[in-house]
């Protein structure tokens, strides 16, 4: 199966092809699958170097001559490097762009924490008007990357990522989607986490809820999910533990309820490794979050909507 990378250089080439104000700016990484889009519009697709600070800097000078840029490069390198820039270029000045990762978290365990982050969408998180799609399989991701390229001016952030679920769903790029119901707790998988949640929590009686879009986050359809399911929530994202347990918070703020958040640990794994052993060191695997689910939901039950 390709990978949601190797799906995301042919869209946007039909893209550049589609529309003439989408442009493609990169800094060295991935620059082999642009080949064709750079000898058909030469002027729309610009590889600055090594370069992320000028990355998005180039990006947002283009979009305030009207363009559509799309900004491609690792997460750490999108996102961590270059954060003055995405805040001041493109926040500050008011223009959109569509920032599109890869490596996630710690995809390329090789390359050490450098090319890792886990804190990726946490840190957007601290800025206003962000969109940030996680997709869980490479027909989300092309969908996505395709619903960020036509949001007109709006600032999105699209993750992909090495893991995946073994097949994609039908996605929006706004509401949780129901995958399972239950009534006794709430459990909310986002983008590739889905399929270890789904088997994790085979034989529970909770509500699977699939979140390919974080931000802005579905209240309403987590609201409408524990009316029948209880006020009782896991969140379990493949990115920095807690990042979106505020935003559960508060679209159950009228309401008693817990939360508890699941994802990548604040603690620097040093040995290099493989994915399916940092999956597992950090309790993401189907086995470990069967057990810290299970902890959450016997100590004290699903807490009923309106209690």
């Amino acid at each position: 199966m390709d990978s949601m990378r190797d799906r995301f250089a042919p869209a946007v080439t039909r893209l550049l092809d589609e529309d003439p104000r989408v442009a493609v700016v990169l800094a060295e990484i991935g620059v082999d699958g642009f080949g064709e889009a750079l000898r058909r519009h030469p002027d729309r697709v610009v590889n600055v170097g090594i370069r992320e600070q000028l990355l998005v800097g180039a990006a947002a000078g283009m979009a305030l001559t009207g363009l559509r840029p799309v900004v491609h490069t690792f997460a750490s390198f999108l996102v961590e490097r270059p954060f003055e820039q995405v805040k001041l270029d493109l926040g500050h000045q008011g223009v959109g762009a569509v920032l599109v990762s890869a490596a996630a978290s710690f995809d390329w365990p090789a390359g050490g924490y450098t090319h890792m982050a886990p804190g990726d969408v946490a840190l957007l998180d601290t800025l206003d008007g962000w969109t940030v799609h996680v997709p869980g399989h490479p027909d989300e991701a092309e969908t996505l990357v395709r619903h960020a390229v036509a949001a007109g001016d709006d600032k999105v952030y699209v993750r992909l990522s090495l893991q995946s679920n073994a097949r994609g769903l039908p996605v929006d790029g706004e509401r949780l989607r129901t995958v399972r119901e239950g009534r006794s707790g709430v459990v909310v998988a986002v983008g590739p986490m889905l399929d270890a949640v789904l088997d994790a929590t085979e034989g529970l009686d909770v509500t699977v809820l699939y979140a390919t879009t974080v931000r802005p986050f579905d209240a309403a359809g987590l609201r409408h999910a524990t009316a029948a399911a209880g006020t009782d929530v896991v969140l379990v994202e493949p990115y920095l533990a807690g990042t979106s347990t505020a935003a559960a918070n508060d679209a159950l703020a009228d309401v008693p309820h817990r939360v508890l958040g699941l994802g990548v640990g604040r603690a620097e794994l040093r040995r290099y490794g493989r994915i399916d052993e940092h999956v597992a060191a950090h309790g993401l695997d189907a086995r470990s979050l069967r057990a810290r689910i299970g902890r959450f939901a016997g100590a004290g039950g699903a807490v009923p909507a309106g209690a």
